[in-house]
């Protein structure tokens, strides 16, 4: 078996997904008390094939994940068999088109939405993305600074409206946002913009599975959030993901901790944000207003 690393090349580009699915082989080892040493002589592996693994420097194969899961004495077959699919998958989407043009987060966030099980995101001072019209997208990126040129200018909006396409059809999951007032009053165009955009936020929400609830000015008991925030949900709860924006990029978290932590914030959002009607009808009033 230890042939085997030279017919798997070490990978170019690894994916958000493919470093997921090499953490979770990680972590059934550590939870099964095996050095990586000690896990490659039971695997019959080498050892340096095993941390390549772990690594996702070098891919693995669905029965290899079901042999690691063995090996490891993994009794959670529902957790072997979604780890066993995450391996199945040689995903080349619309959003490989963009590989050279885009920073690889963006690509990474555009798979993340496309194998959720179900989407919730969080947005204070934005429109959501999968929500935006293609004004508001030209409008947001044409205000960076430094500006950006024009073919990446054309790549991120095309990218972005293209991205809206996963709450498309009977498969589209199951999506929820909880967006603030503050989003929705933001004029990052002109008036005419910010209209359109309002009224296609309430065209969208007569899809089926799509829920925008908004949190007003006048909310009592809402100390703010300073970032927004996608969650994943996963085949299993443990293999949900959170998606964090910051200046550095897009940030991917996973951890048992840091789950529950995002999964009791947007828990705690959706408690003061409007129901589906009454957000609506504010929509319906800021159309007028803004």
């Amino acid at each position: 078996m230890a042939g085997e690393q030279g017919k798997m090349p070490a990978r170019k580009v690894i994916t958000a997904r493919q470093a997921r699915l090499a953490t979770e082989l990680r972590k059934l080892r550590e939870r099964a008390g095996l050095t990586v040493q000690e896990a490659a002589r039971e695997l019959g592996i080498a050892q340096t094939k095993l941390s390549n693994t772990e690594s996702a420097r070098v891919g693995v194969s669905p029965d290899r994940v079901r042999h690691f899961a063995s090996q490891y004495a993994c009794a959670e077959s529902d957790l072997v068999e979604a780890l066993a699919a995450m391996a199945s998958e040689r995903v080349h989407g619309w959003w490989e088109e963009y590989r050279e043009l885009l920073p690889t987060g963006f690509l990474d966030l555009a798979e993340l939405e496309r194998s959720a099980q179900y989407l919730h995101t969080l947005e204070i001072a934005h429109v959501p993305g999968l929500l935006q019209t293609e004004e508001q997208v030209r409008a947001i990126f044409a205000y960076s600074v430094p500006e950006f040129p024009t073919e990446e200018l054309e790549a991120r909006v095309s990218y972005r409206l293209r991205r809206q396409s996963v709450l498309d059809g009977d498969e589209a999951p199951p999506y929820e946002a909880v967006v603030h007032e503050a989003a929705l009053r933001i004029r990052v165009a002109n008036r005419a913009v910010a209209q359109g955009q309002l009224a296609h936020i309430l065209e969208m929400t007569q899809r089926p599975g799509v829920t925008v609830r908004v949190i007003p000015f006048n909310v009592d008991g809402f100390a703010g959030v300073g970032y927004p925030m996608l969650y994943a949900g996963g085949p299993l709860p443990q293999l949900d993901t959170v998606q964090l924006d910051s200046v550095h990029g897009v940030a991917f978290l996973d951890g048992e901790s840091q789950l529950a932590r995002y999964r009791a914030l947007f828990r705690k959002v959706q408690g003061v944000a409007l129901d589906e009607v009454r957000s609506r009808d504010l929509i319906h009033r800021l159309i007028k207003e803004v």
